[in-house]
């Protein structure tokens, strides 16, 4: 267990998360529940030898983090892979609930191999229309899901279907709110229905933000006309540039689309050997590592 503050934040958490869950237990020295679970958090540790690494954070004295990270009461914890927060829970719960917890992103334990492991062979296939093909079955066997949904959508966007996009992404509409992944989705989409009634606007957009560097509504559409084009890392650097200037414009509105865009542009993680955690792309370690120097600095 390692006390975290922002100094040593990068390091500790960030960087760490790069190869292995690390588990973000934000407590305050007052809280009752906390006083209840951060030792039992201590024991799930040690007995997880390694498979996870924890990490404490005093709410209180480490205000800007516990912002950063929307916490809200506390006992709060967050378990962050690649340098992406992925899962989290409130309160303290119970040993078997937190195992529960741990157990769907953490490596298994580790087992006497009979002979040497090797990574699972890659049955996706490699042809653009097939992959399609498969994903839509899969959607329409088991239409619960998400992230069979999520890929599928996806891919129909990447294909500029966007017309069959809608159509498969309507059923899990009303999991926006609840899932990030398809949240991502629908900026997307929001932002491909900008690009079409913006077209006018495209062209004005340089000159006003030379002219004033905190135009950030032109920022953002510009942002979002690259987002629709598919210009990934430009659409971040815009997004970026409001977020150097002003971290909470707009409700937050730069930082969620620049996640968004960190979750549809993230491929398919490959398979890999039991154990262990396959590499992140380098494009989207990048460019998290960027925002996370920007919002917690």
């Amino acid at each position: 267990m390692i006390d975290v503050t922002l100094e040593n934040f990068e390091t500790e958490v960030i960087a760490a998360s790069m190869t292995q869950p690390v588990l973000v237990d934000f407590w305050a020295p007052w809280c009752g529940p906390c006083k209840v679970i951060g030792p039992l958090l201590e024991k799930l540790e040690a007995g997880y030898a390694g498979r996870f690494k924890l990490v404490k954070i005093d709410s209180d004295q480490e205000q800007q983090l516990a912002g950063a990270f929307g916490v809200r009461s506390i006992p709060t914890c967050i378990l962050l892979i690649n340098g992406q927060p992925v899962d989290g829970f409130m309160g303290a719960l119970p040993e078997g609930k937190i195992r529960e917890f741990l157990d769907k992103h953490v490596p298994p334990a580790a087992q006497e191999p009979a002979e040497e492991e090797t990574a699972p062979e890659d049955d996706t296939p490699t042809d653009p229309a097939a992959q399609l093909e498969k994903l839509k079955q899969t959607v329409a066997t088991d239409p619960a899901n998400d992230d069979a949904r999520f890929d599928y959508v996806k891919a129909l966007l990447l294909a500029g279907r966007t017309d069959d996009a809608e159509v498969a992404f309507a059923p899990a509409i009303a999991k926006t709110a609840l899932v990030r992944r398809f949240d991502s989705l629908q900026r997307w989409m929001d932002a491909l229905d900008f690009a079409d009634s913006a077209k006018e606007q495209a062209a004005g957009l340089d000159p006003r933000i030379a002219a004033n560097k905190r135009d950030f509504d032109a920022r953002f559409a510009k942002a979002r006309l690259s987002m629709a084009q598919q210009r990934w890392t430009e659409a971040m650097d815009e997004l970026l540039e409001i977020l150097m200037r002003d971290k909470s414009w707009n409700e937050d509105l730069a930082r969620k689309t620049y996640i968004a865009i960190l979750d549809v542009i993230e491929p398919p993680k490959p398979k890999v050997a039991e154990g262990q955690i396959p590499p992140d792309d380098p494009t989207v370690a990048t460019y998290r590592r960027r925002l996370s120097s920007v919002v917690l600095s």
